[in-house]
């Protein structure tokens, strides 16, 4: 990619995460009315704070956002997504998680859903989550 490509946007790091349950189905969160891209289905995760490692984050944000408590040990580094959004580039690293703690509850207004791999692709997701259902589909079989 050359200079020009960047357009000047700058770049944001979001971790997100495959939990994957024991019958190999795939959480996935649908965004709230009023949040941006609000309906569209993504992979729990979120921004990492000042000096915070991608998988201190990622542990974090599971507690915050889903209940339910993990460990770094427990995060498996699995592929990533960058995608130019009109204000940022976006790049996301995807772990996947088999191993935690609690059972998943949308404590910020977000609906849940356990899917199989194949049904991900019937969802409408964002651009950026889009090319890791493939990706997860490969790992886990239909």
């Amino acid at each position: 990619m050359n200079a020009a490509e960047g357009n000047g946007r700058p770049l944001l790091l979001v971790v997100a995460c495959a939990l994957i349950d024991p019958d190999g189905r795939v959480l996935v969160a649908q965004r709230p009315p009023g949040r941006p891209m609000a309906g569209l289905w993504e992979f729990p995760g979120g921004k990492p704070r000042a000096g915070e490692s991608p998988e201190a984050a990622l542990v974090r944000e599971l507690e915050e956002e889903l209940g339910i408590r993990t460990h770094t040990s427990c995060l498996a580094p699995f592929t990533f997504a960058s995608h130019p959004y009109d204000d940022f580039h976006l790049l996301m690293p995807l772990y996947v998680c088999r191993v935690f703690e609690g059972i998943p509850r949308g404590r910020e207004g977000q609906v849940l859903r356990w899917v199989r791999p194949a049904e991900l692709e019937a969802l409408p997701m964002p651009p950026a989550d889009r090319p890791l259902v493939a990706m997860l589909r490969d790992l886990l079989g239909p």
